[in-house]
């Protein structure tokens, strides 16, 4: 029988959402996408995928989603008329998982509810009153859940296990590049150093959020006089830079590309530079310590040797196996350092040591998106076994 998924998408706009929603449909389900918009709905060119749009968001604008979540819940009834019933409810972040405890209640097959939460927002984080609300909130509304998926093993053992209100079975679904077909050719691509008067590319790829990155990395890049350049590309959140588009024009050797398509651009983009910057300071000490980034996944995959600092996950998980650049702490000096001695050998050696790692490492095909559906089934499954037996307590509404 075809599973029936729910997703609720906290942005239409976001890669990550449309990756999910092909993980399912290839691991045989059948996905229906409720979600907000920020920007461009990402999900629009698919005319066999029903979307509904709940509302219009705004990036760190708490207040204002807050209430497009209230508005959302009070009329989901009417926008939902129509959708087969879901087997599960897919709900990404707190956000969605607060329409999700309404929507469960519109279907009398009472679907499960499954929370995915890819990020730890700082608030989740904090220890004053607003962290402890927020904490409150998710427990409250992920009580009747029945699984977590997240994508980093650090988000469990730091957040999850320990500071969230959660006791939820748990799924981790790394955020690895997606490649549907496994009969193509999968050759890793040639890469070679820069010619003769070239520079070394650093590729800074995705959601550009982090202005600590930027300053670094326009610091480094003046020092460097033409021996590196950094290569912007994806989706800047502007609010988070003092003046993004003026500092990258005025900046020595920094370009910035525009958007990009994922996964369709990835290995032409990352075919450009032979870095990548896998470093992350935008919730410092935080998220940014604990998380496994998308990009590190595509440059790994297509050769762009990854950047880390190495008191993060990410850190650690490029020493375990023995691959990529490691920063003790991540400056422009020690960056300056690093490529002072860069030279063909050394780059050469990177690469093989990082081809070296099986491709599988850095994909997500066919079988795993075919786990992740069997998964969310065995979920719905084991949920109606519970409310069926006779020992078993209500569910809670």
């Amino acid at each position: 029988m075809t599973l029936n998924v729910l997703y609720l998408a906290h942005d239409l706009s976001d890669a990550a959402i449309r990756r999910r929603v092909l993980m399912l449909r290839q691991g045989g389900a059948r996905v229906t996408v409720a979600g907000f918009q920020r920007a461009d709905n990402r999900l629009a060119d698919d005319p066999d995928l029903v979307t509904i749009r709940l509302g219009q968001t705004s990036d760190g604008r708490l207040s204002q989603r807050a209430v497009a979540v209230a508005k959302a819940a009070a009329t989901l009834r009417t926008r939902l008329t129509g959708i087969a019933a879901p087997d599960v409810i897919l709900a990404r972040n707190l956000e969605m998982l607060v329409v999700a405890k309404r929507a469960a209640r519109l279907f009398s097959s009472r679907p499960a509810v499954v929370y995915e939460c890819l990020d730890i927002h700082r608030l989740l984080l904090d220890d004053g009153l607003k962290g402890r609300a927020f904490r409150r909130a998710e427990a409250y509304f992920g009580r009747n859940a029945q699984l977590l998926i997240t994508s980093s093993p650090a988000f469990i053992n730091h957040y999850f296990a320990r500071r969230s209100g959660l006791a939820l079975s748990t799924m981790l679904v790394e955020n690895k590049v997606l490649e549907l077909d496994d009969a193509l050719p999968r050759a890793r691509p040639r890469r070679t150093p820069p010619a003769p008067g070239e520079p070394w590319r650093i590729g800074w790829f995705g959601a550009l959020r982090c202005r600590k990155s930027l300053a670094i990395l326009i610091d480094f890049a003046a020092r460097m006089q033409g021996g590196v350049e950094i290569v912007l590309r994806g989706r800047p959140a502007r609010r988070e830079f003092d003046d993004f588009d003026g500092q990258v024009e005025a900046a020595l050797h920094v370009v910035y590309h525009g958007p990009y398509r994922n996964p369709e651009d990835l290995a032409d983009i990352y075919a450009q530079v032979h870095f990548v910057w896998a470093i992350d300071f935008f919730e410092e000490g935080l998220n940014s310590q604990w998380l496994l980034p998308n990009r590190l996944y595509e440059g790994a995959l297509h050769g762009a040797v990854p950047i880390a600092l190495a008191a993060t996950e990410t850190g650690r998980f490029l020493d375990s196996l023995d691959i990529g650049l490691t920063l003790a702490s991540a400056t422009a000096d020690a960056l300056q350092r690093q490529f002072q001695d860069m030279d063909d050998d050394r780059y050469t050696q990177l690469v093989t040591q990082l081809f070296a790692t099986e491709r599988s490492r850095w994909t997500t095909g066919p079988q795993e998106c075919r786990a992740l559906v069997e998964r969310l089934a065995a979920t719905t499954t084991a949920m109606q076994a519970q409310r069926a037996s006779p020992a078993a307590s209500p569910v809670r509404s």
